[in-house]
Formats: C-alpha cells, structure tokens, sequence
C-alpha cells in the first residue's frame, strides 16, 4: 500500500511534479490557438497549416491516450511519466525551431504522443503514492493547481506572441521539463501494476475486466498484450478522416479516397476491438445505454468548445483588432468561473440530479456563442465581448463536473477510470473533427483569416453551427440522462479549468 503523506517532504515533490508535468500539456492546448495569426504570418501558411498545427496535436493526443496509461501499469508510472515529460519537451523544442509549417506540424504530431504519456501519467503517480487518506486531497490539488494553470494560458500565450514570439509559446516547456523530470526521478517512487499501489492509470487493470487487459494483482504481473493494433487503427482513423476534411476546400484528387481509407480504418477498430481478447477499448462497456448516451452528449459539447476556441482567438485579433494578449486575456473568464464554480456546481447536480445541468448548460453555452455574433470590427470589450464569453462560462460550468460524475456513475465502479479515459478521448477527438470540418462547412478559404470581412462572415456561420450542435446536445441530454443509483462513483477532480476535455478519473482506489 503506498504511505507517502501529503505532508511530507516528499509528498510535496510528488504534487509538484506532477502539477509542473499537467501543466504543460494544459497550457499547450491553450496558447497556441492564439498564437495562430502570428504562426500564419510568419511562416507564411494558408488556414489549412494552421488547423493542422491544432490537430496533429489532438490526433496522436486523443488516439494514443488510452494506451499511454497501461503502459505506465506495465513498465513503470514514473518510468513512462518521465519519458513523456522528456518527449513533450523534444517535441516542443522541435516546434519552437520548426523553419516552415510542414515541421511544425509533424512536430505538434510528436507533441502529442508525449502529451498521452504524460497527461495519465500525472494523475497515475499521485494515486500510486499517496497514502489511501491523503490521495483525494492529492487529487484535489493537482486538478486545482492545473486549473489554475489552464487559465493562465491564453493569457502567457498572448504575452509571449505579442512579447518575445510565438515561437516561446513552444520552447517555454523545454526548463518547464528541465524541472520536472530530475525532481520525478529523485523524489517520486516507481510503481507498476506489480505493486501494492493500485488505481493508477487511466486505462487501470482494476478499470479493464479480465476481458480487456487481464487482471491484475498485487505482486502479479498483468496479463497479454497491449493493445497497439487497435490504438493505431483509432489514430489512423482520426488523422485520415481529418485530412479529408481540411483538404476539401482546395479540391484535392486525394480527399475522397483519404475518406474512403478514414471510415474503413474507423470500421476495421471497431471489429478489432470486438474480436481482440485483450481491447484498448472493450466494446461491451457501450452496453451501458446511460454512458453511451453521456459520450453522445461528451462529443456535441466538446465539439462545439473545439470550434469555438480555434475560431474566437483569431476572430478577435484578425476582425476586432486585439492583439495576442488581449485576445488571450479576452477568453480568459470561461476557465475562471470553471475553476472557482465547477465544485459548486458539482454538488448541485448531486442534490437535483445530472439531467437538468447537462441541459440547460449546452443550452447556455449556445447562447454564448450566438451572443459572439455581436464581436465584429472595433468590438467593445465590456459590451460586445464579455457577455458572451460570461455566459459560455456559466454554461461550460453548469455540465463539465455532472458529465465527469454521470460518466463515471454509469458503470461499474472496477472500470471508472477507463470510462473516464473513453470519454476525455472522446471528447479531444469530437474538438479535432470540429477543427477540421467548420472551415469546409462556413465556406472558409485558405486565406480567409488574411482577410477580415471574410473571416467576419465565416466566424458568424460558425457560431450558429456550433450553437445548434450544443442544441442537439441538450435535446440528447434531456432525453437519455438519468440519475445515477445511489453510491455509485464520484469524481475526485472537483475543480477542473480546461476548456478542451473533461477532467481525467483513476481507476478504484487503494
């Protein structure tokens, strides 16, 4: 059983580290879409560069996120923690010093691998040392602490494009690293499914039947295989689908036989994952009709926030003028209000149920964004801007914390922590397709963000799409959430302040 007390010296280099790694794959996915004019500009790409510097990220990130969990089971948290940790900051040094778009986006792809070794591996370390009663307060400040750095994103990115470059918005992770990794090595204690220390991982043996990746025991190795088939097929998938999709607009010969290869390669994961003994994803944890129906609602909302933030920071700074850092600071209000309210928030959906929050939250967050047609050439910010961007915090408030708690409420306790792994993937990957198909969808050109009214009127068609997919996402919700039976599984993250996916659960706890 693992005995580091939070209070210890070492207990707090384990927080620290693992709140120095989480960050940089939380600030990652919030600076760089204001970054993206000045990326642009610079190295002289067309809009579909600039959505595939957002997606190559976001396809190794939400196609690998799942196997990056077991393989810290497997090999060792600490192990795979710090390799993440070391890649993520390769990888970003490489994005930093990228000469041109094309190895800029290869390097984001890089990024991402990384990104799903580290952002498991963070919340696998706390629950594999901590002491079983100091590991909820553990939690708890790690998720706060990287909420809190989730919301100095926008507004450190914008500093850095306006200030030293944007390029800065990539290298700061390299010292970021320089810290986090020695301080891992030195004071962190390695753990694999081997050990006592259990309800590490996302993708946690005690998350997974004896179906999946086998069961696992205290001094047991775990069983079989990894599932490297079926994570490859999914990211395939992804990134074909997605290239299909930005490619459109410019007629390619290759986008419809890229499509035809995208569904097939979705098709063939879906049959290997149903005939594979040992699944990344087991296909029976869909026979939950409640959490077949959260993921539903997980991928309308968590599309339209995708859209939404790819789009907002270039609109204000390319239409109503604000510079990086205004943009930024613009935005700054939605992951606020998630971090002080998302507890709150939390707890009224335990007293009244998650039916109502996970309605009328998308139905907010619609409003949001239709009050973002307003935000137009010489923009106000009291009176354009910030009401929009309140009410889209409300709404993101009002359904972030109910949907973690359904999701987990809606299966067996033993596989919370891969159904939370299911539908924080699930959700990068609705955020990708967004990113990928609103452009072709408003009639967006390659240059269109060079030009202001024409972004201008793209943006807005934008903003009624994604409105109306966070309506479907209501009408979903209010038709299929149940409430959970009593003493079902409760989130341990209470507070949460990333915009791009729901926060990440372990599996049982020691």
């Amino acid at each position: 059983m693992p005995d580091v007390r939070l209070a210890s010296p070492q207990g707090r280099w384990i927080l620290l580290t693992t709140v120095l790694g989480s960050s940089m794959a939380l600030l990652d996915s919030t600076v760089v879409n204001v970054a993206l004019p000045r990326i642009g500009q610079d190295l002289d790409a067309d809009l579909a560069a600039l959505q595939w510097t957002v997606n190559a990220y976001m396809v190794t990130l939400a196609g690998l996120i799942l196997l990056g969990g077991s393989l810290g089971d497997r090999y060792g948290r600490r192990k795979v923690f710090v390799i993440g940790v070391v890649w993520f900051a390769a990888a970003s040094l490489l994005c930093g010093l990228a000469p041109n778009a094309g190895v800029l986006v290869a390097a984001r792809a890089l990024q991402g691998a990384g990104g799903a070794l580290l952002t498991p591996g963070s919340l696998a370390l706390i629950q594999a040392s901590f002491h079983p009663d100091d590991r909820g307060r553990a939690v708890g400040l790690w998720s706060g602490f990287g909420g809190i750095g989730a919301a100095v994103g926008p507004f450190l990115g914008g500093w850095l494009v306006d200030g030293p470059g944007w390029r800065w918005v990539f290298l700061l992770n390299v010292p970021l690293a320089l810290v986090c990794a020695p301080i891992a090595v030195r004071h962190v204690p390695e753990s694999d499914a081997r050990s006592g220390a259990r309800g590490a991982g996302v993708l946690d043996a005690e998350a997974v039947d004896a179906g999946a990746l086998g069961a696992k025991t205290p001094g047991r190795a775990p069983r079989g295989h990894f599932d490297v088939l079926g994570a490859a097929l999914g990211a395939l998938a992804l990134a074909l689908v997605t290239y299909a999709l930005i490619e459109a607009p410019g007629g390619s010969p290759f986008v419809g036989p890229v499509a035809v290869a995208g569904v097939a390669a979705g098709v063939a994961f879906v049959v290997v994952e149903r005939r594979r003994p040992e699944p990344m994803m087991p296909p029976d944890i869909f026979a939950s009709r409640q959490f077949t129906a959260v993921n539903l609602v997980t991928l309308c909302v968590y599309a339209a926030f995708g859209g939404f933030f790819f789009l907002s920071a270039v609109q204000l700074q390319v239409v109503a003028g604000y510079s990086a850092l205004g943009a930024g600071t613009a935005l700054l209000p939605t992951t606020v209000l998630m971090l002080l309210l998302s507890a709150r928030s939390g707890e009224l959906a335990e007293r009244i149920g998650p039916r109502l929050p996970l309605t009328v939250g998308p139905l907010l967050c619609a409003a949001g964004m239709l009050l973002m047609l307003r935000v137009g050439e010489d923009a106000h910010y009291l009176t354009d801007v910030l009401p929009a961007v309140l009410v889209l915090g409300l709404g993101m408030v009002s359904l972030v914390a109910p949907l973690t708690a359904t999701v987990l409420a809606s299966v067996d306790v033993s596989r919370a922590g891969l159904a939370s792994g299911i539908n924080n993937a699930a959700a990068r990957a609705a955020g990708l397709v967004a990113v990928a198909a609103l452009p072709l969808v408003t009639g967006m050109g390659p240059e269109a963000y060079r030009s202001a009214p024409a972004f201008d009127h793209a943006f807005d068609r934008a903003m009624v799409v994604c409105a109306g997919v966070l309506v479907v996402g209501a009408v979903l919700a209010w038709t299929t959430v149940r409430r959970p039976a009593p003493g079902c599984r409760k989130p341990e993250c209470r507070r949460h302040g990333s915009v791009v996916a729901p926060p990440l659960e372990g599996g049982r706890r020691g």
